[in-house]
């Protein structure tokens, strides 16, 4: 059972690699588990869980990208602000230009840190 164990804990790429390991360690197996190893290679390369697999990329890469239209909203209404703080007090124009720059840059740093990680999902993982 020990030696078994072992068997199903590497990767299945490494037991399958050499064909004379292969049939070494399932003639060593008894019957129940050689099946159970054949059940989960078969099972971790089949077409559904690849498909799932990449359907889940699909979906976490769009929900990274909701971020961008915050970034969006964000950056709309730092300079909404900024024209009627102009019309308040227009002495300030200077002043005020620096801190809509600031936010304009901080909101447009958020939406381009949601693109990567949408990115990233889609093209590391």
């Amino acid at each position: 059972v020990r030696g078994g164990s072992r068997v199903l804990a590497r990767n299945v790429s490494v037991v399958f690699s050499r064909p004379e390991a292969r049939t070494e360690q399932a003639a060593l197996l008894p019957v129940s588990e050689a099946s159970l190893l054949n059940v989960t290679r078969g099972f971790q390369t089949s077409a559904v869980s690849r498909d799932i697999d990449t359907a889940a990329k699909f979906i976490g890469a769009g929900a990274a990208t909701v971020g961008v239209a915050g970034s969006g909203a964000g950056i709309g209404t730092v300079f909404g602000s900024l024209i009627i703080g102009y019309a308040r007090n227009p002495s300030l124009k200077q002043q005020l230009f620096s801190y809509a720059i600031l936010g304009f840059a901080l909101s447009e740093a958020m939406g381009l840190f949601c693109l990567m990680v949408a990115f990233l999902i889609l093209f590391a993982m």
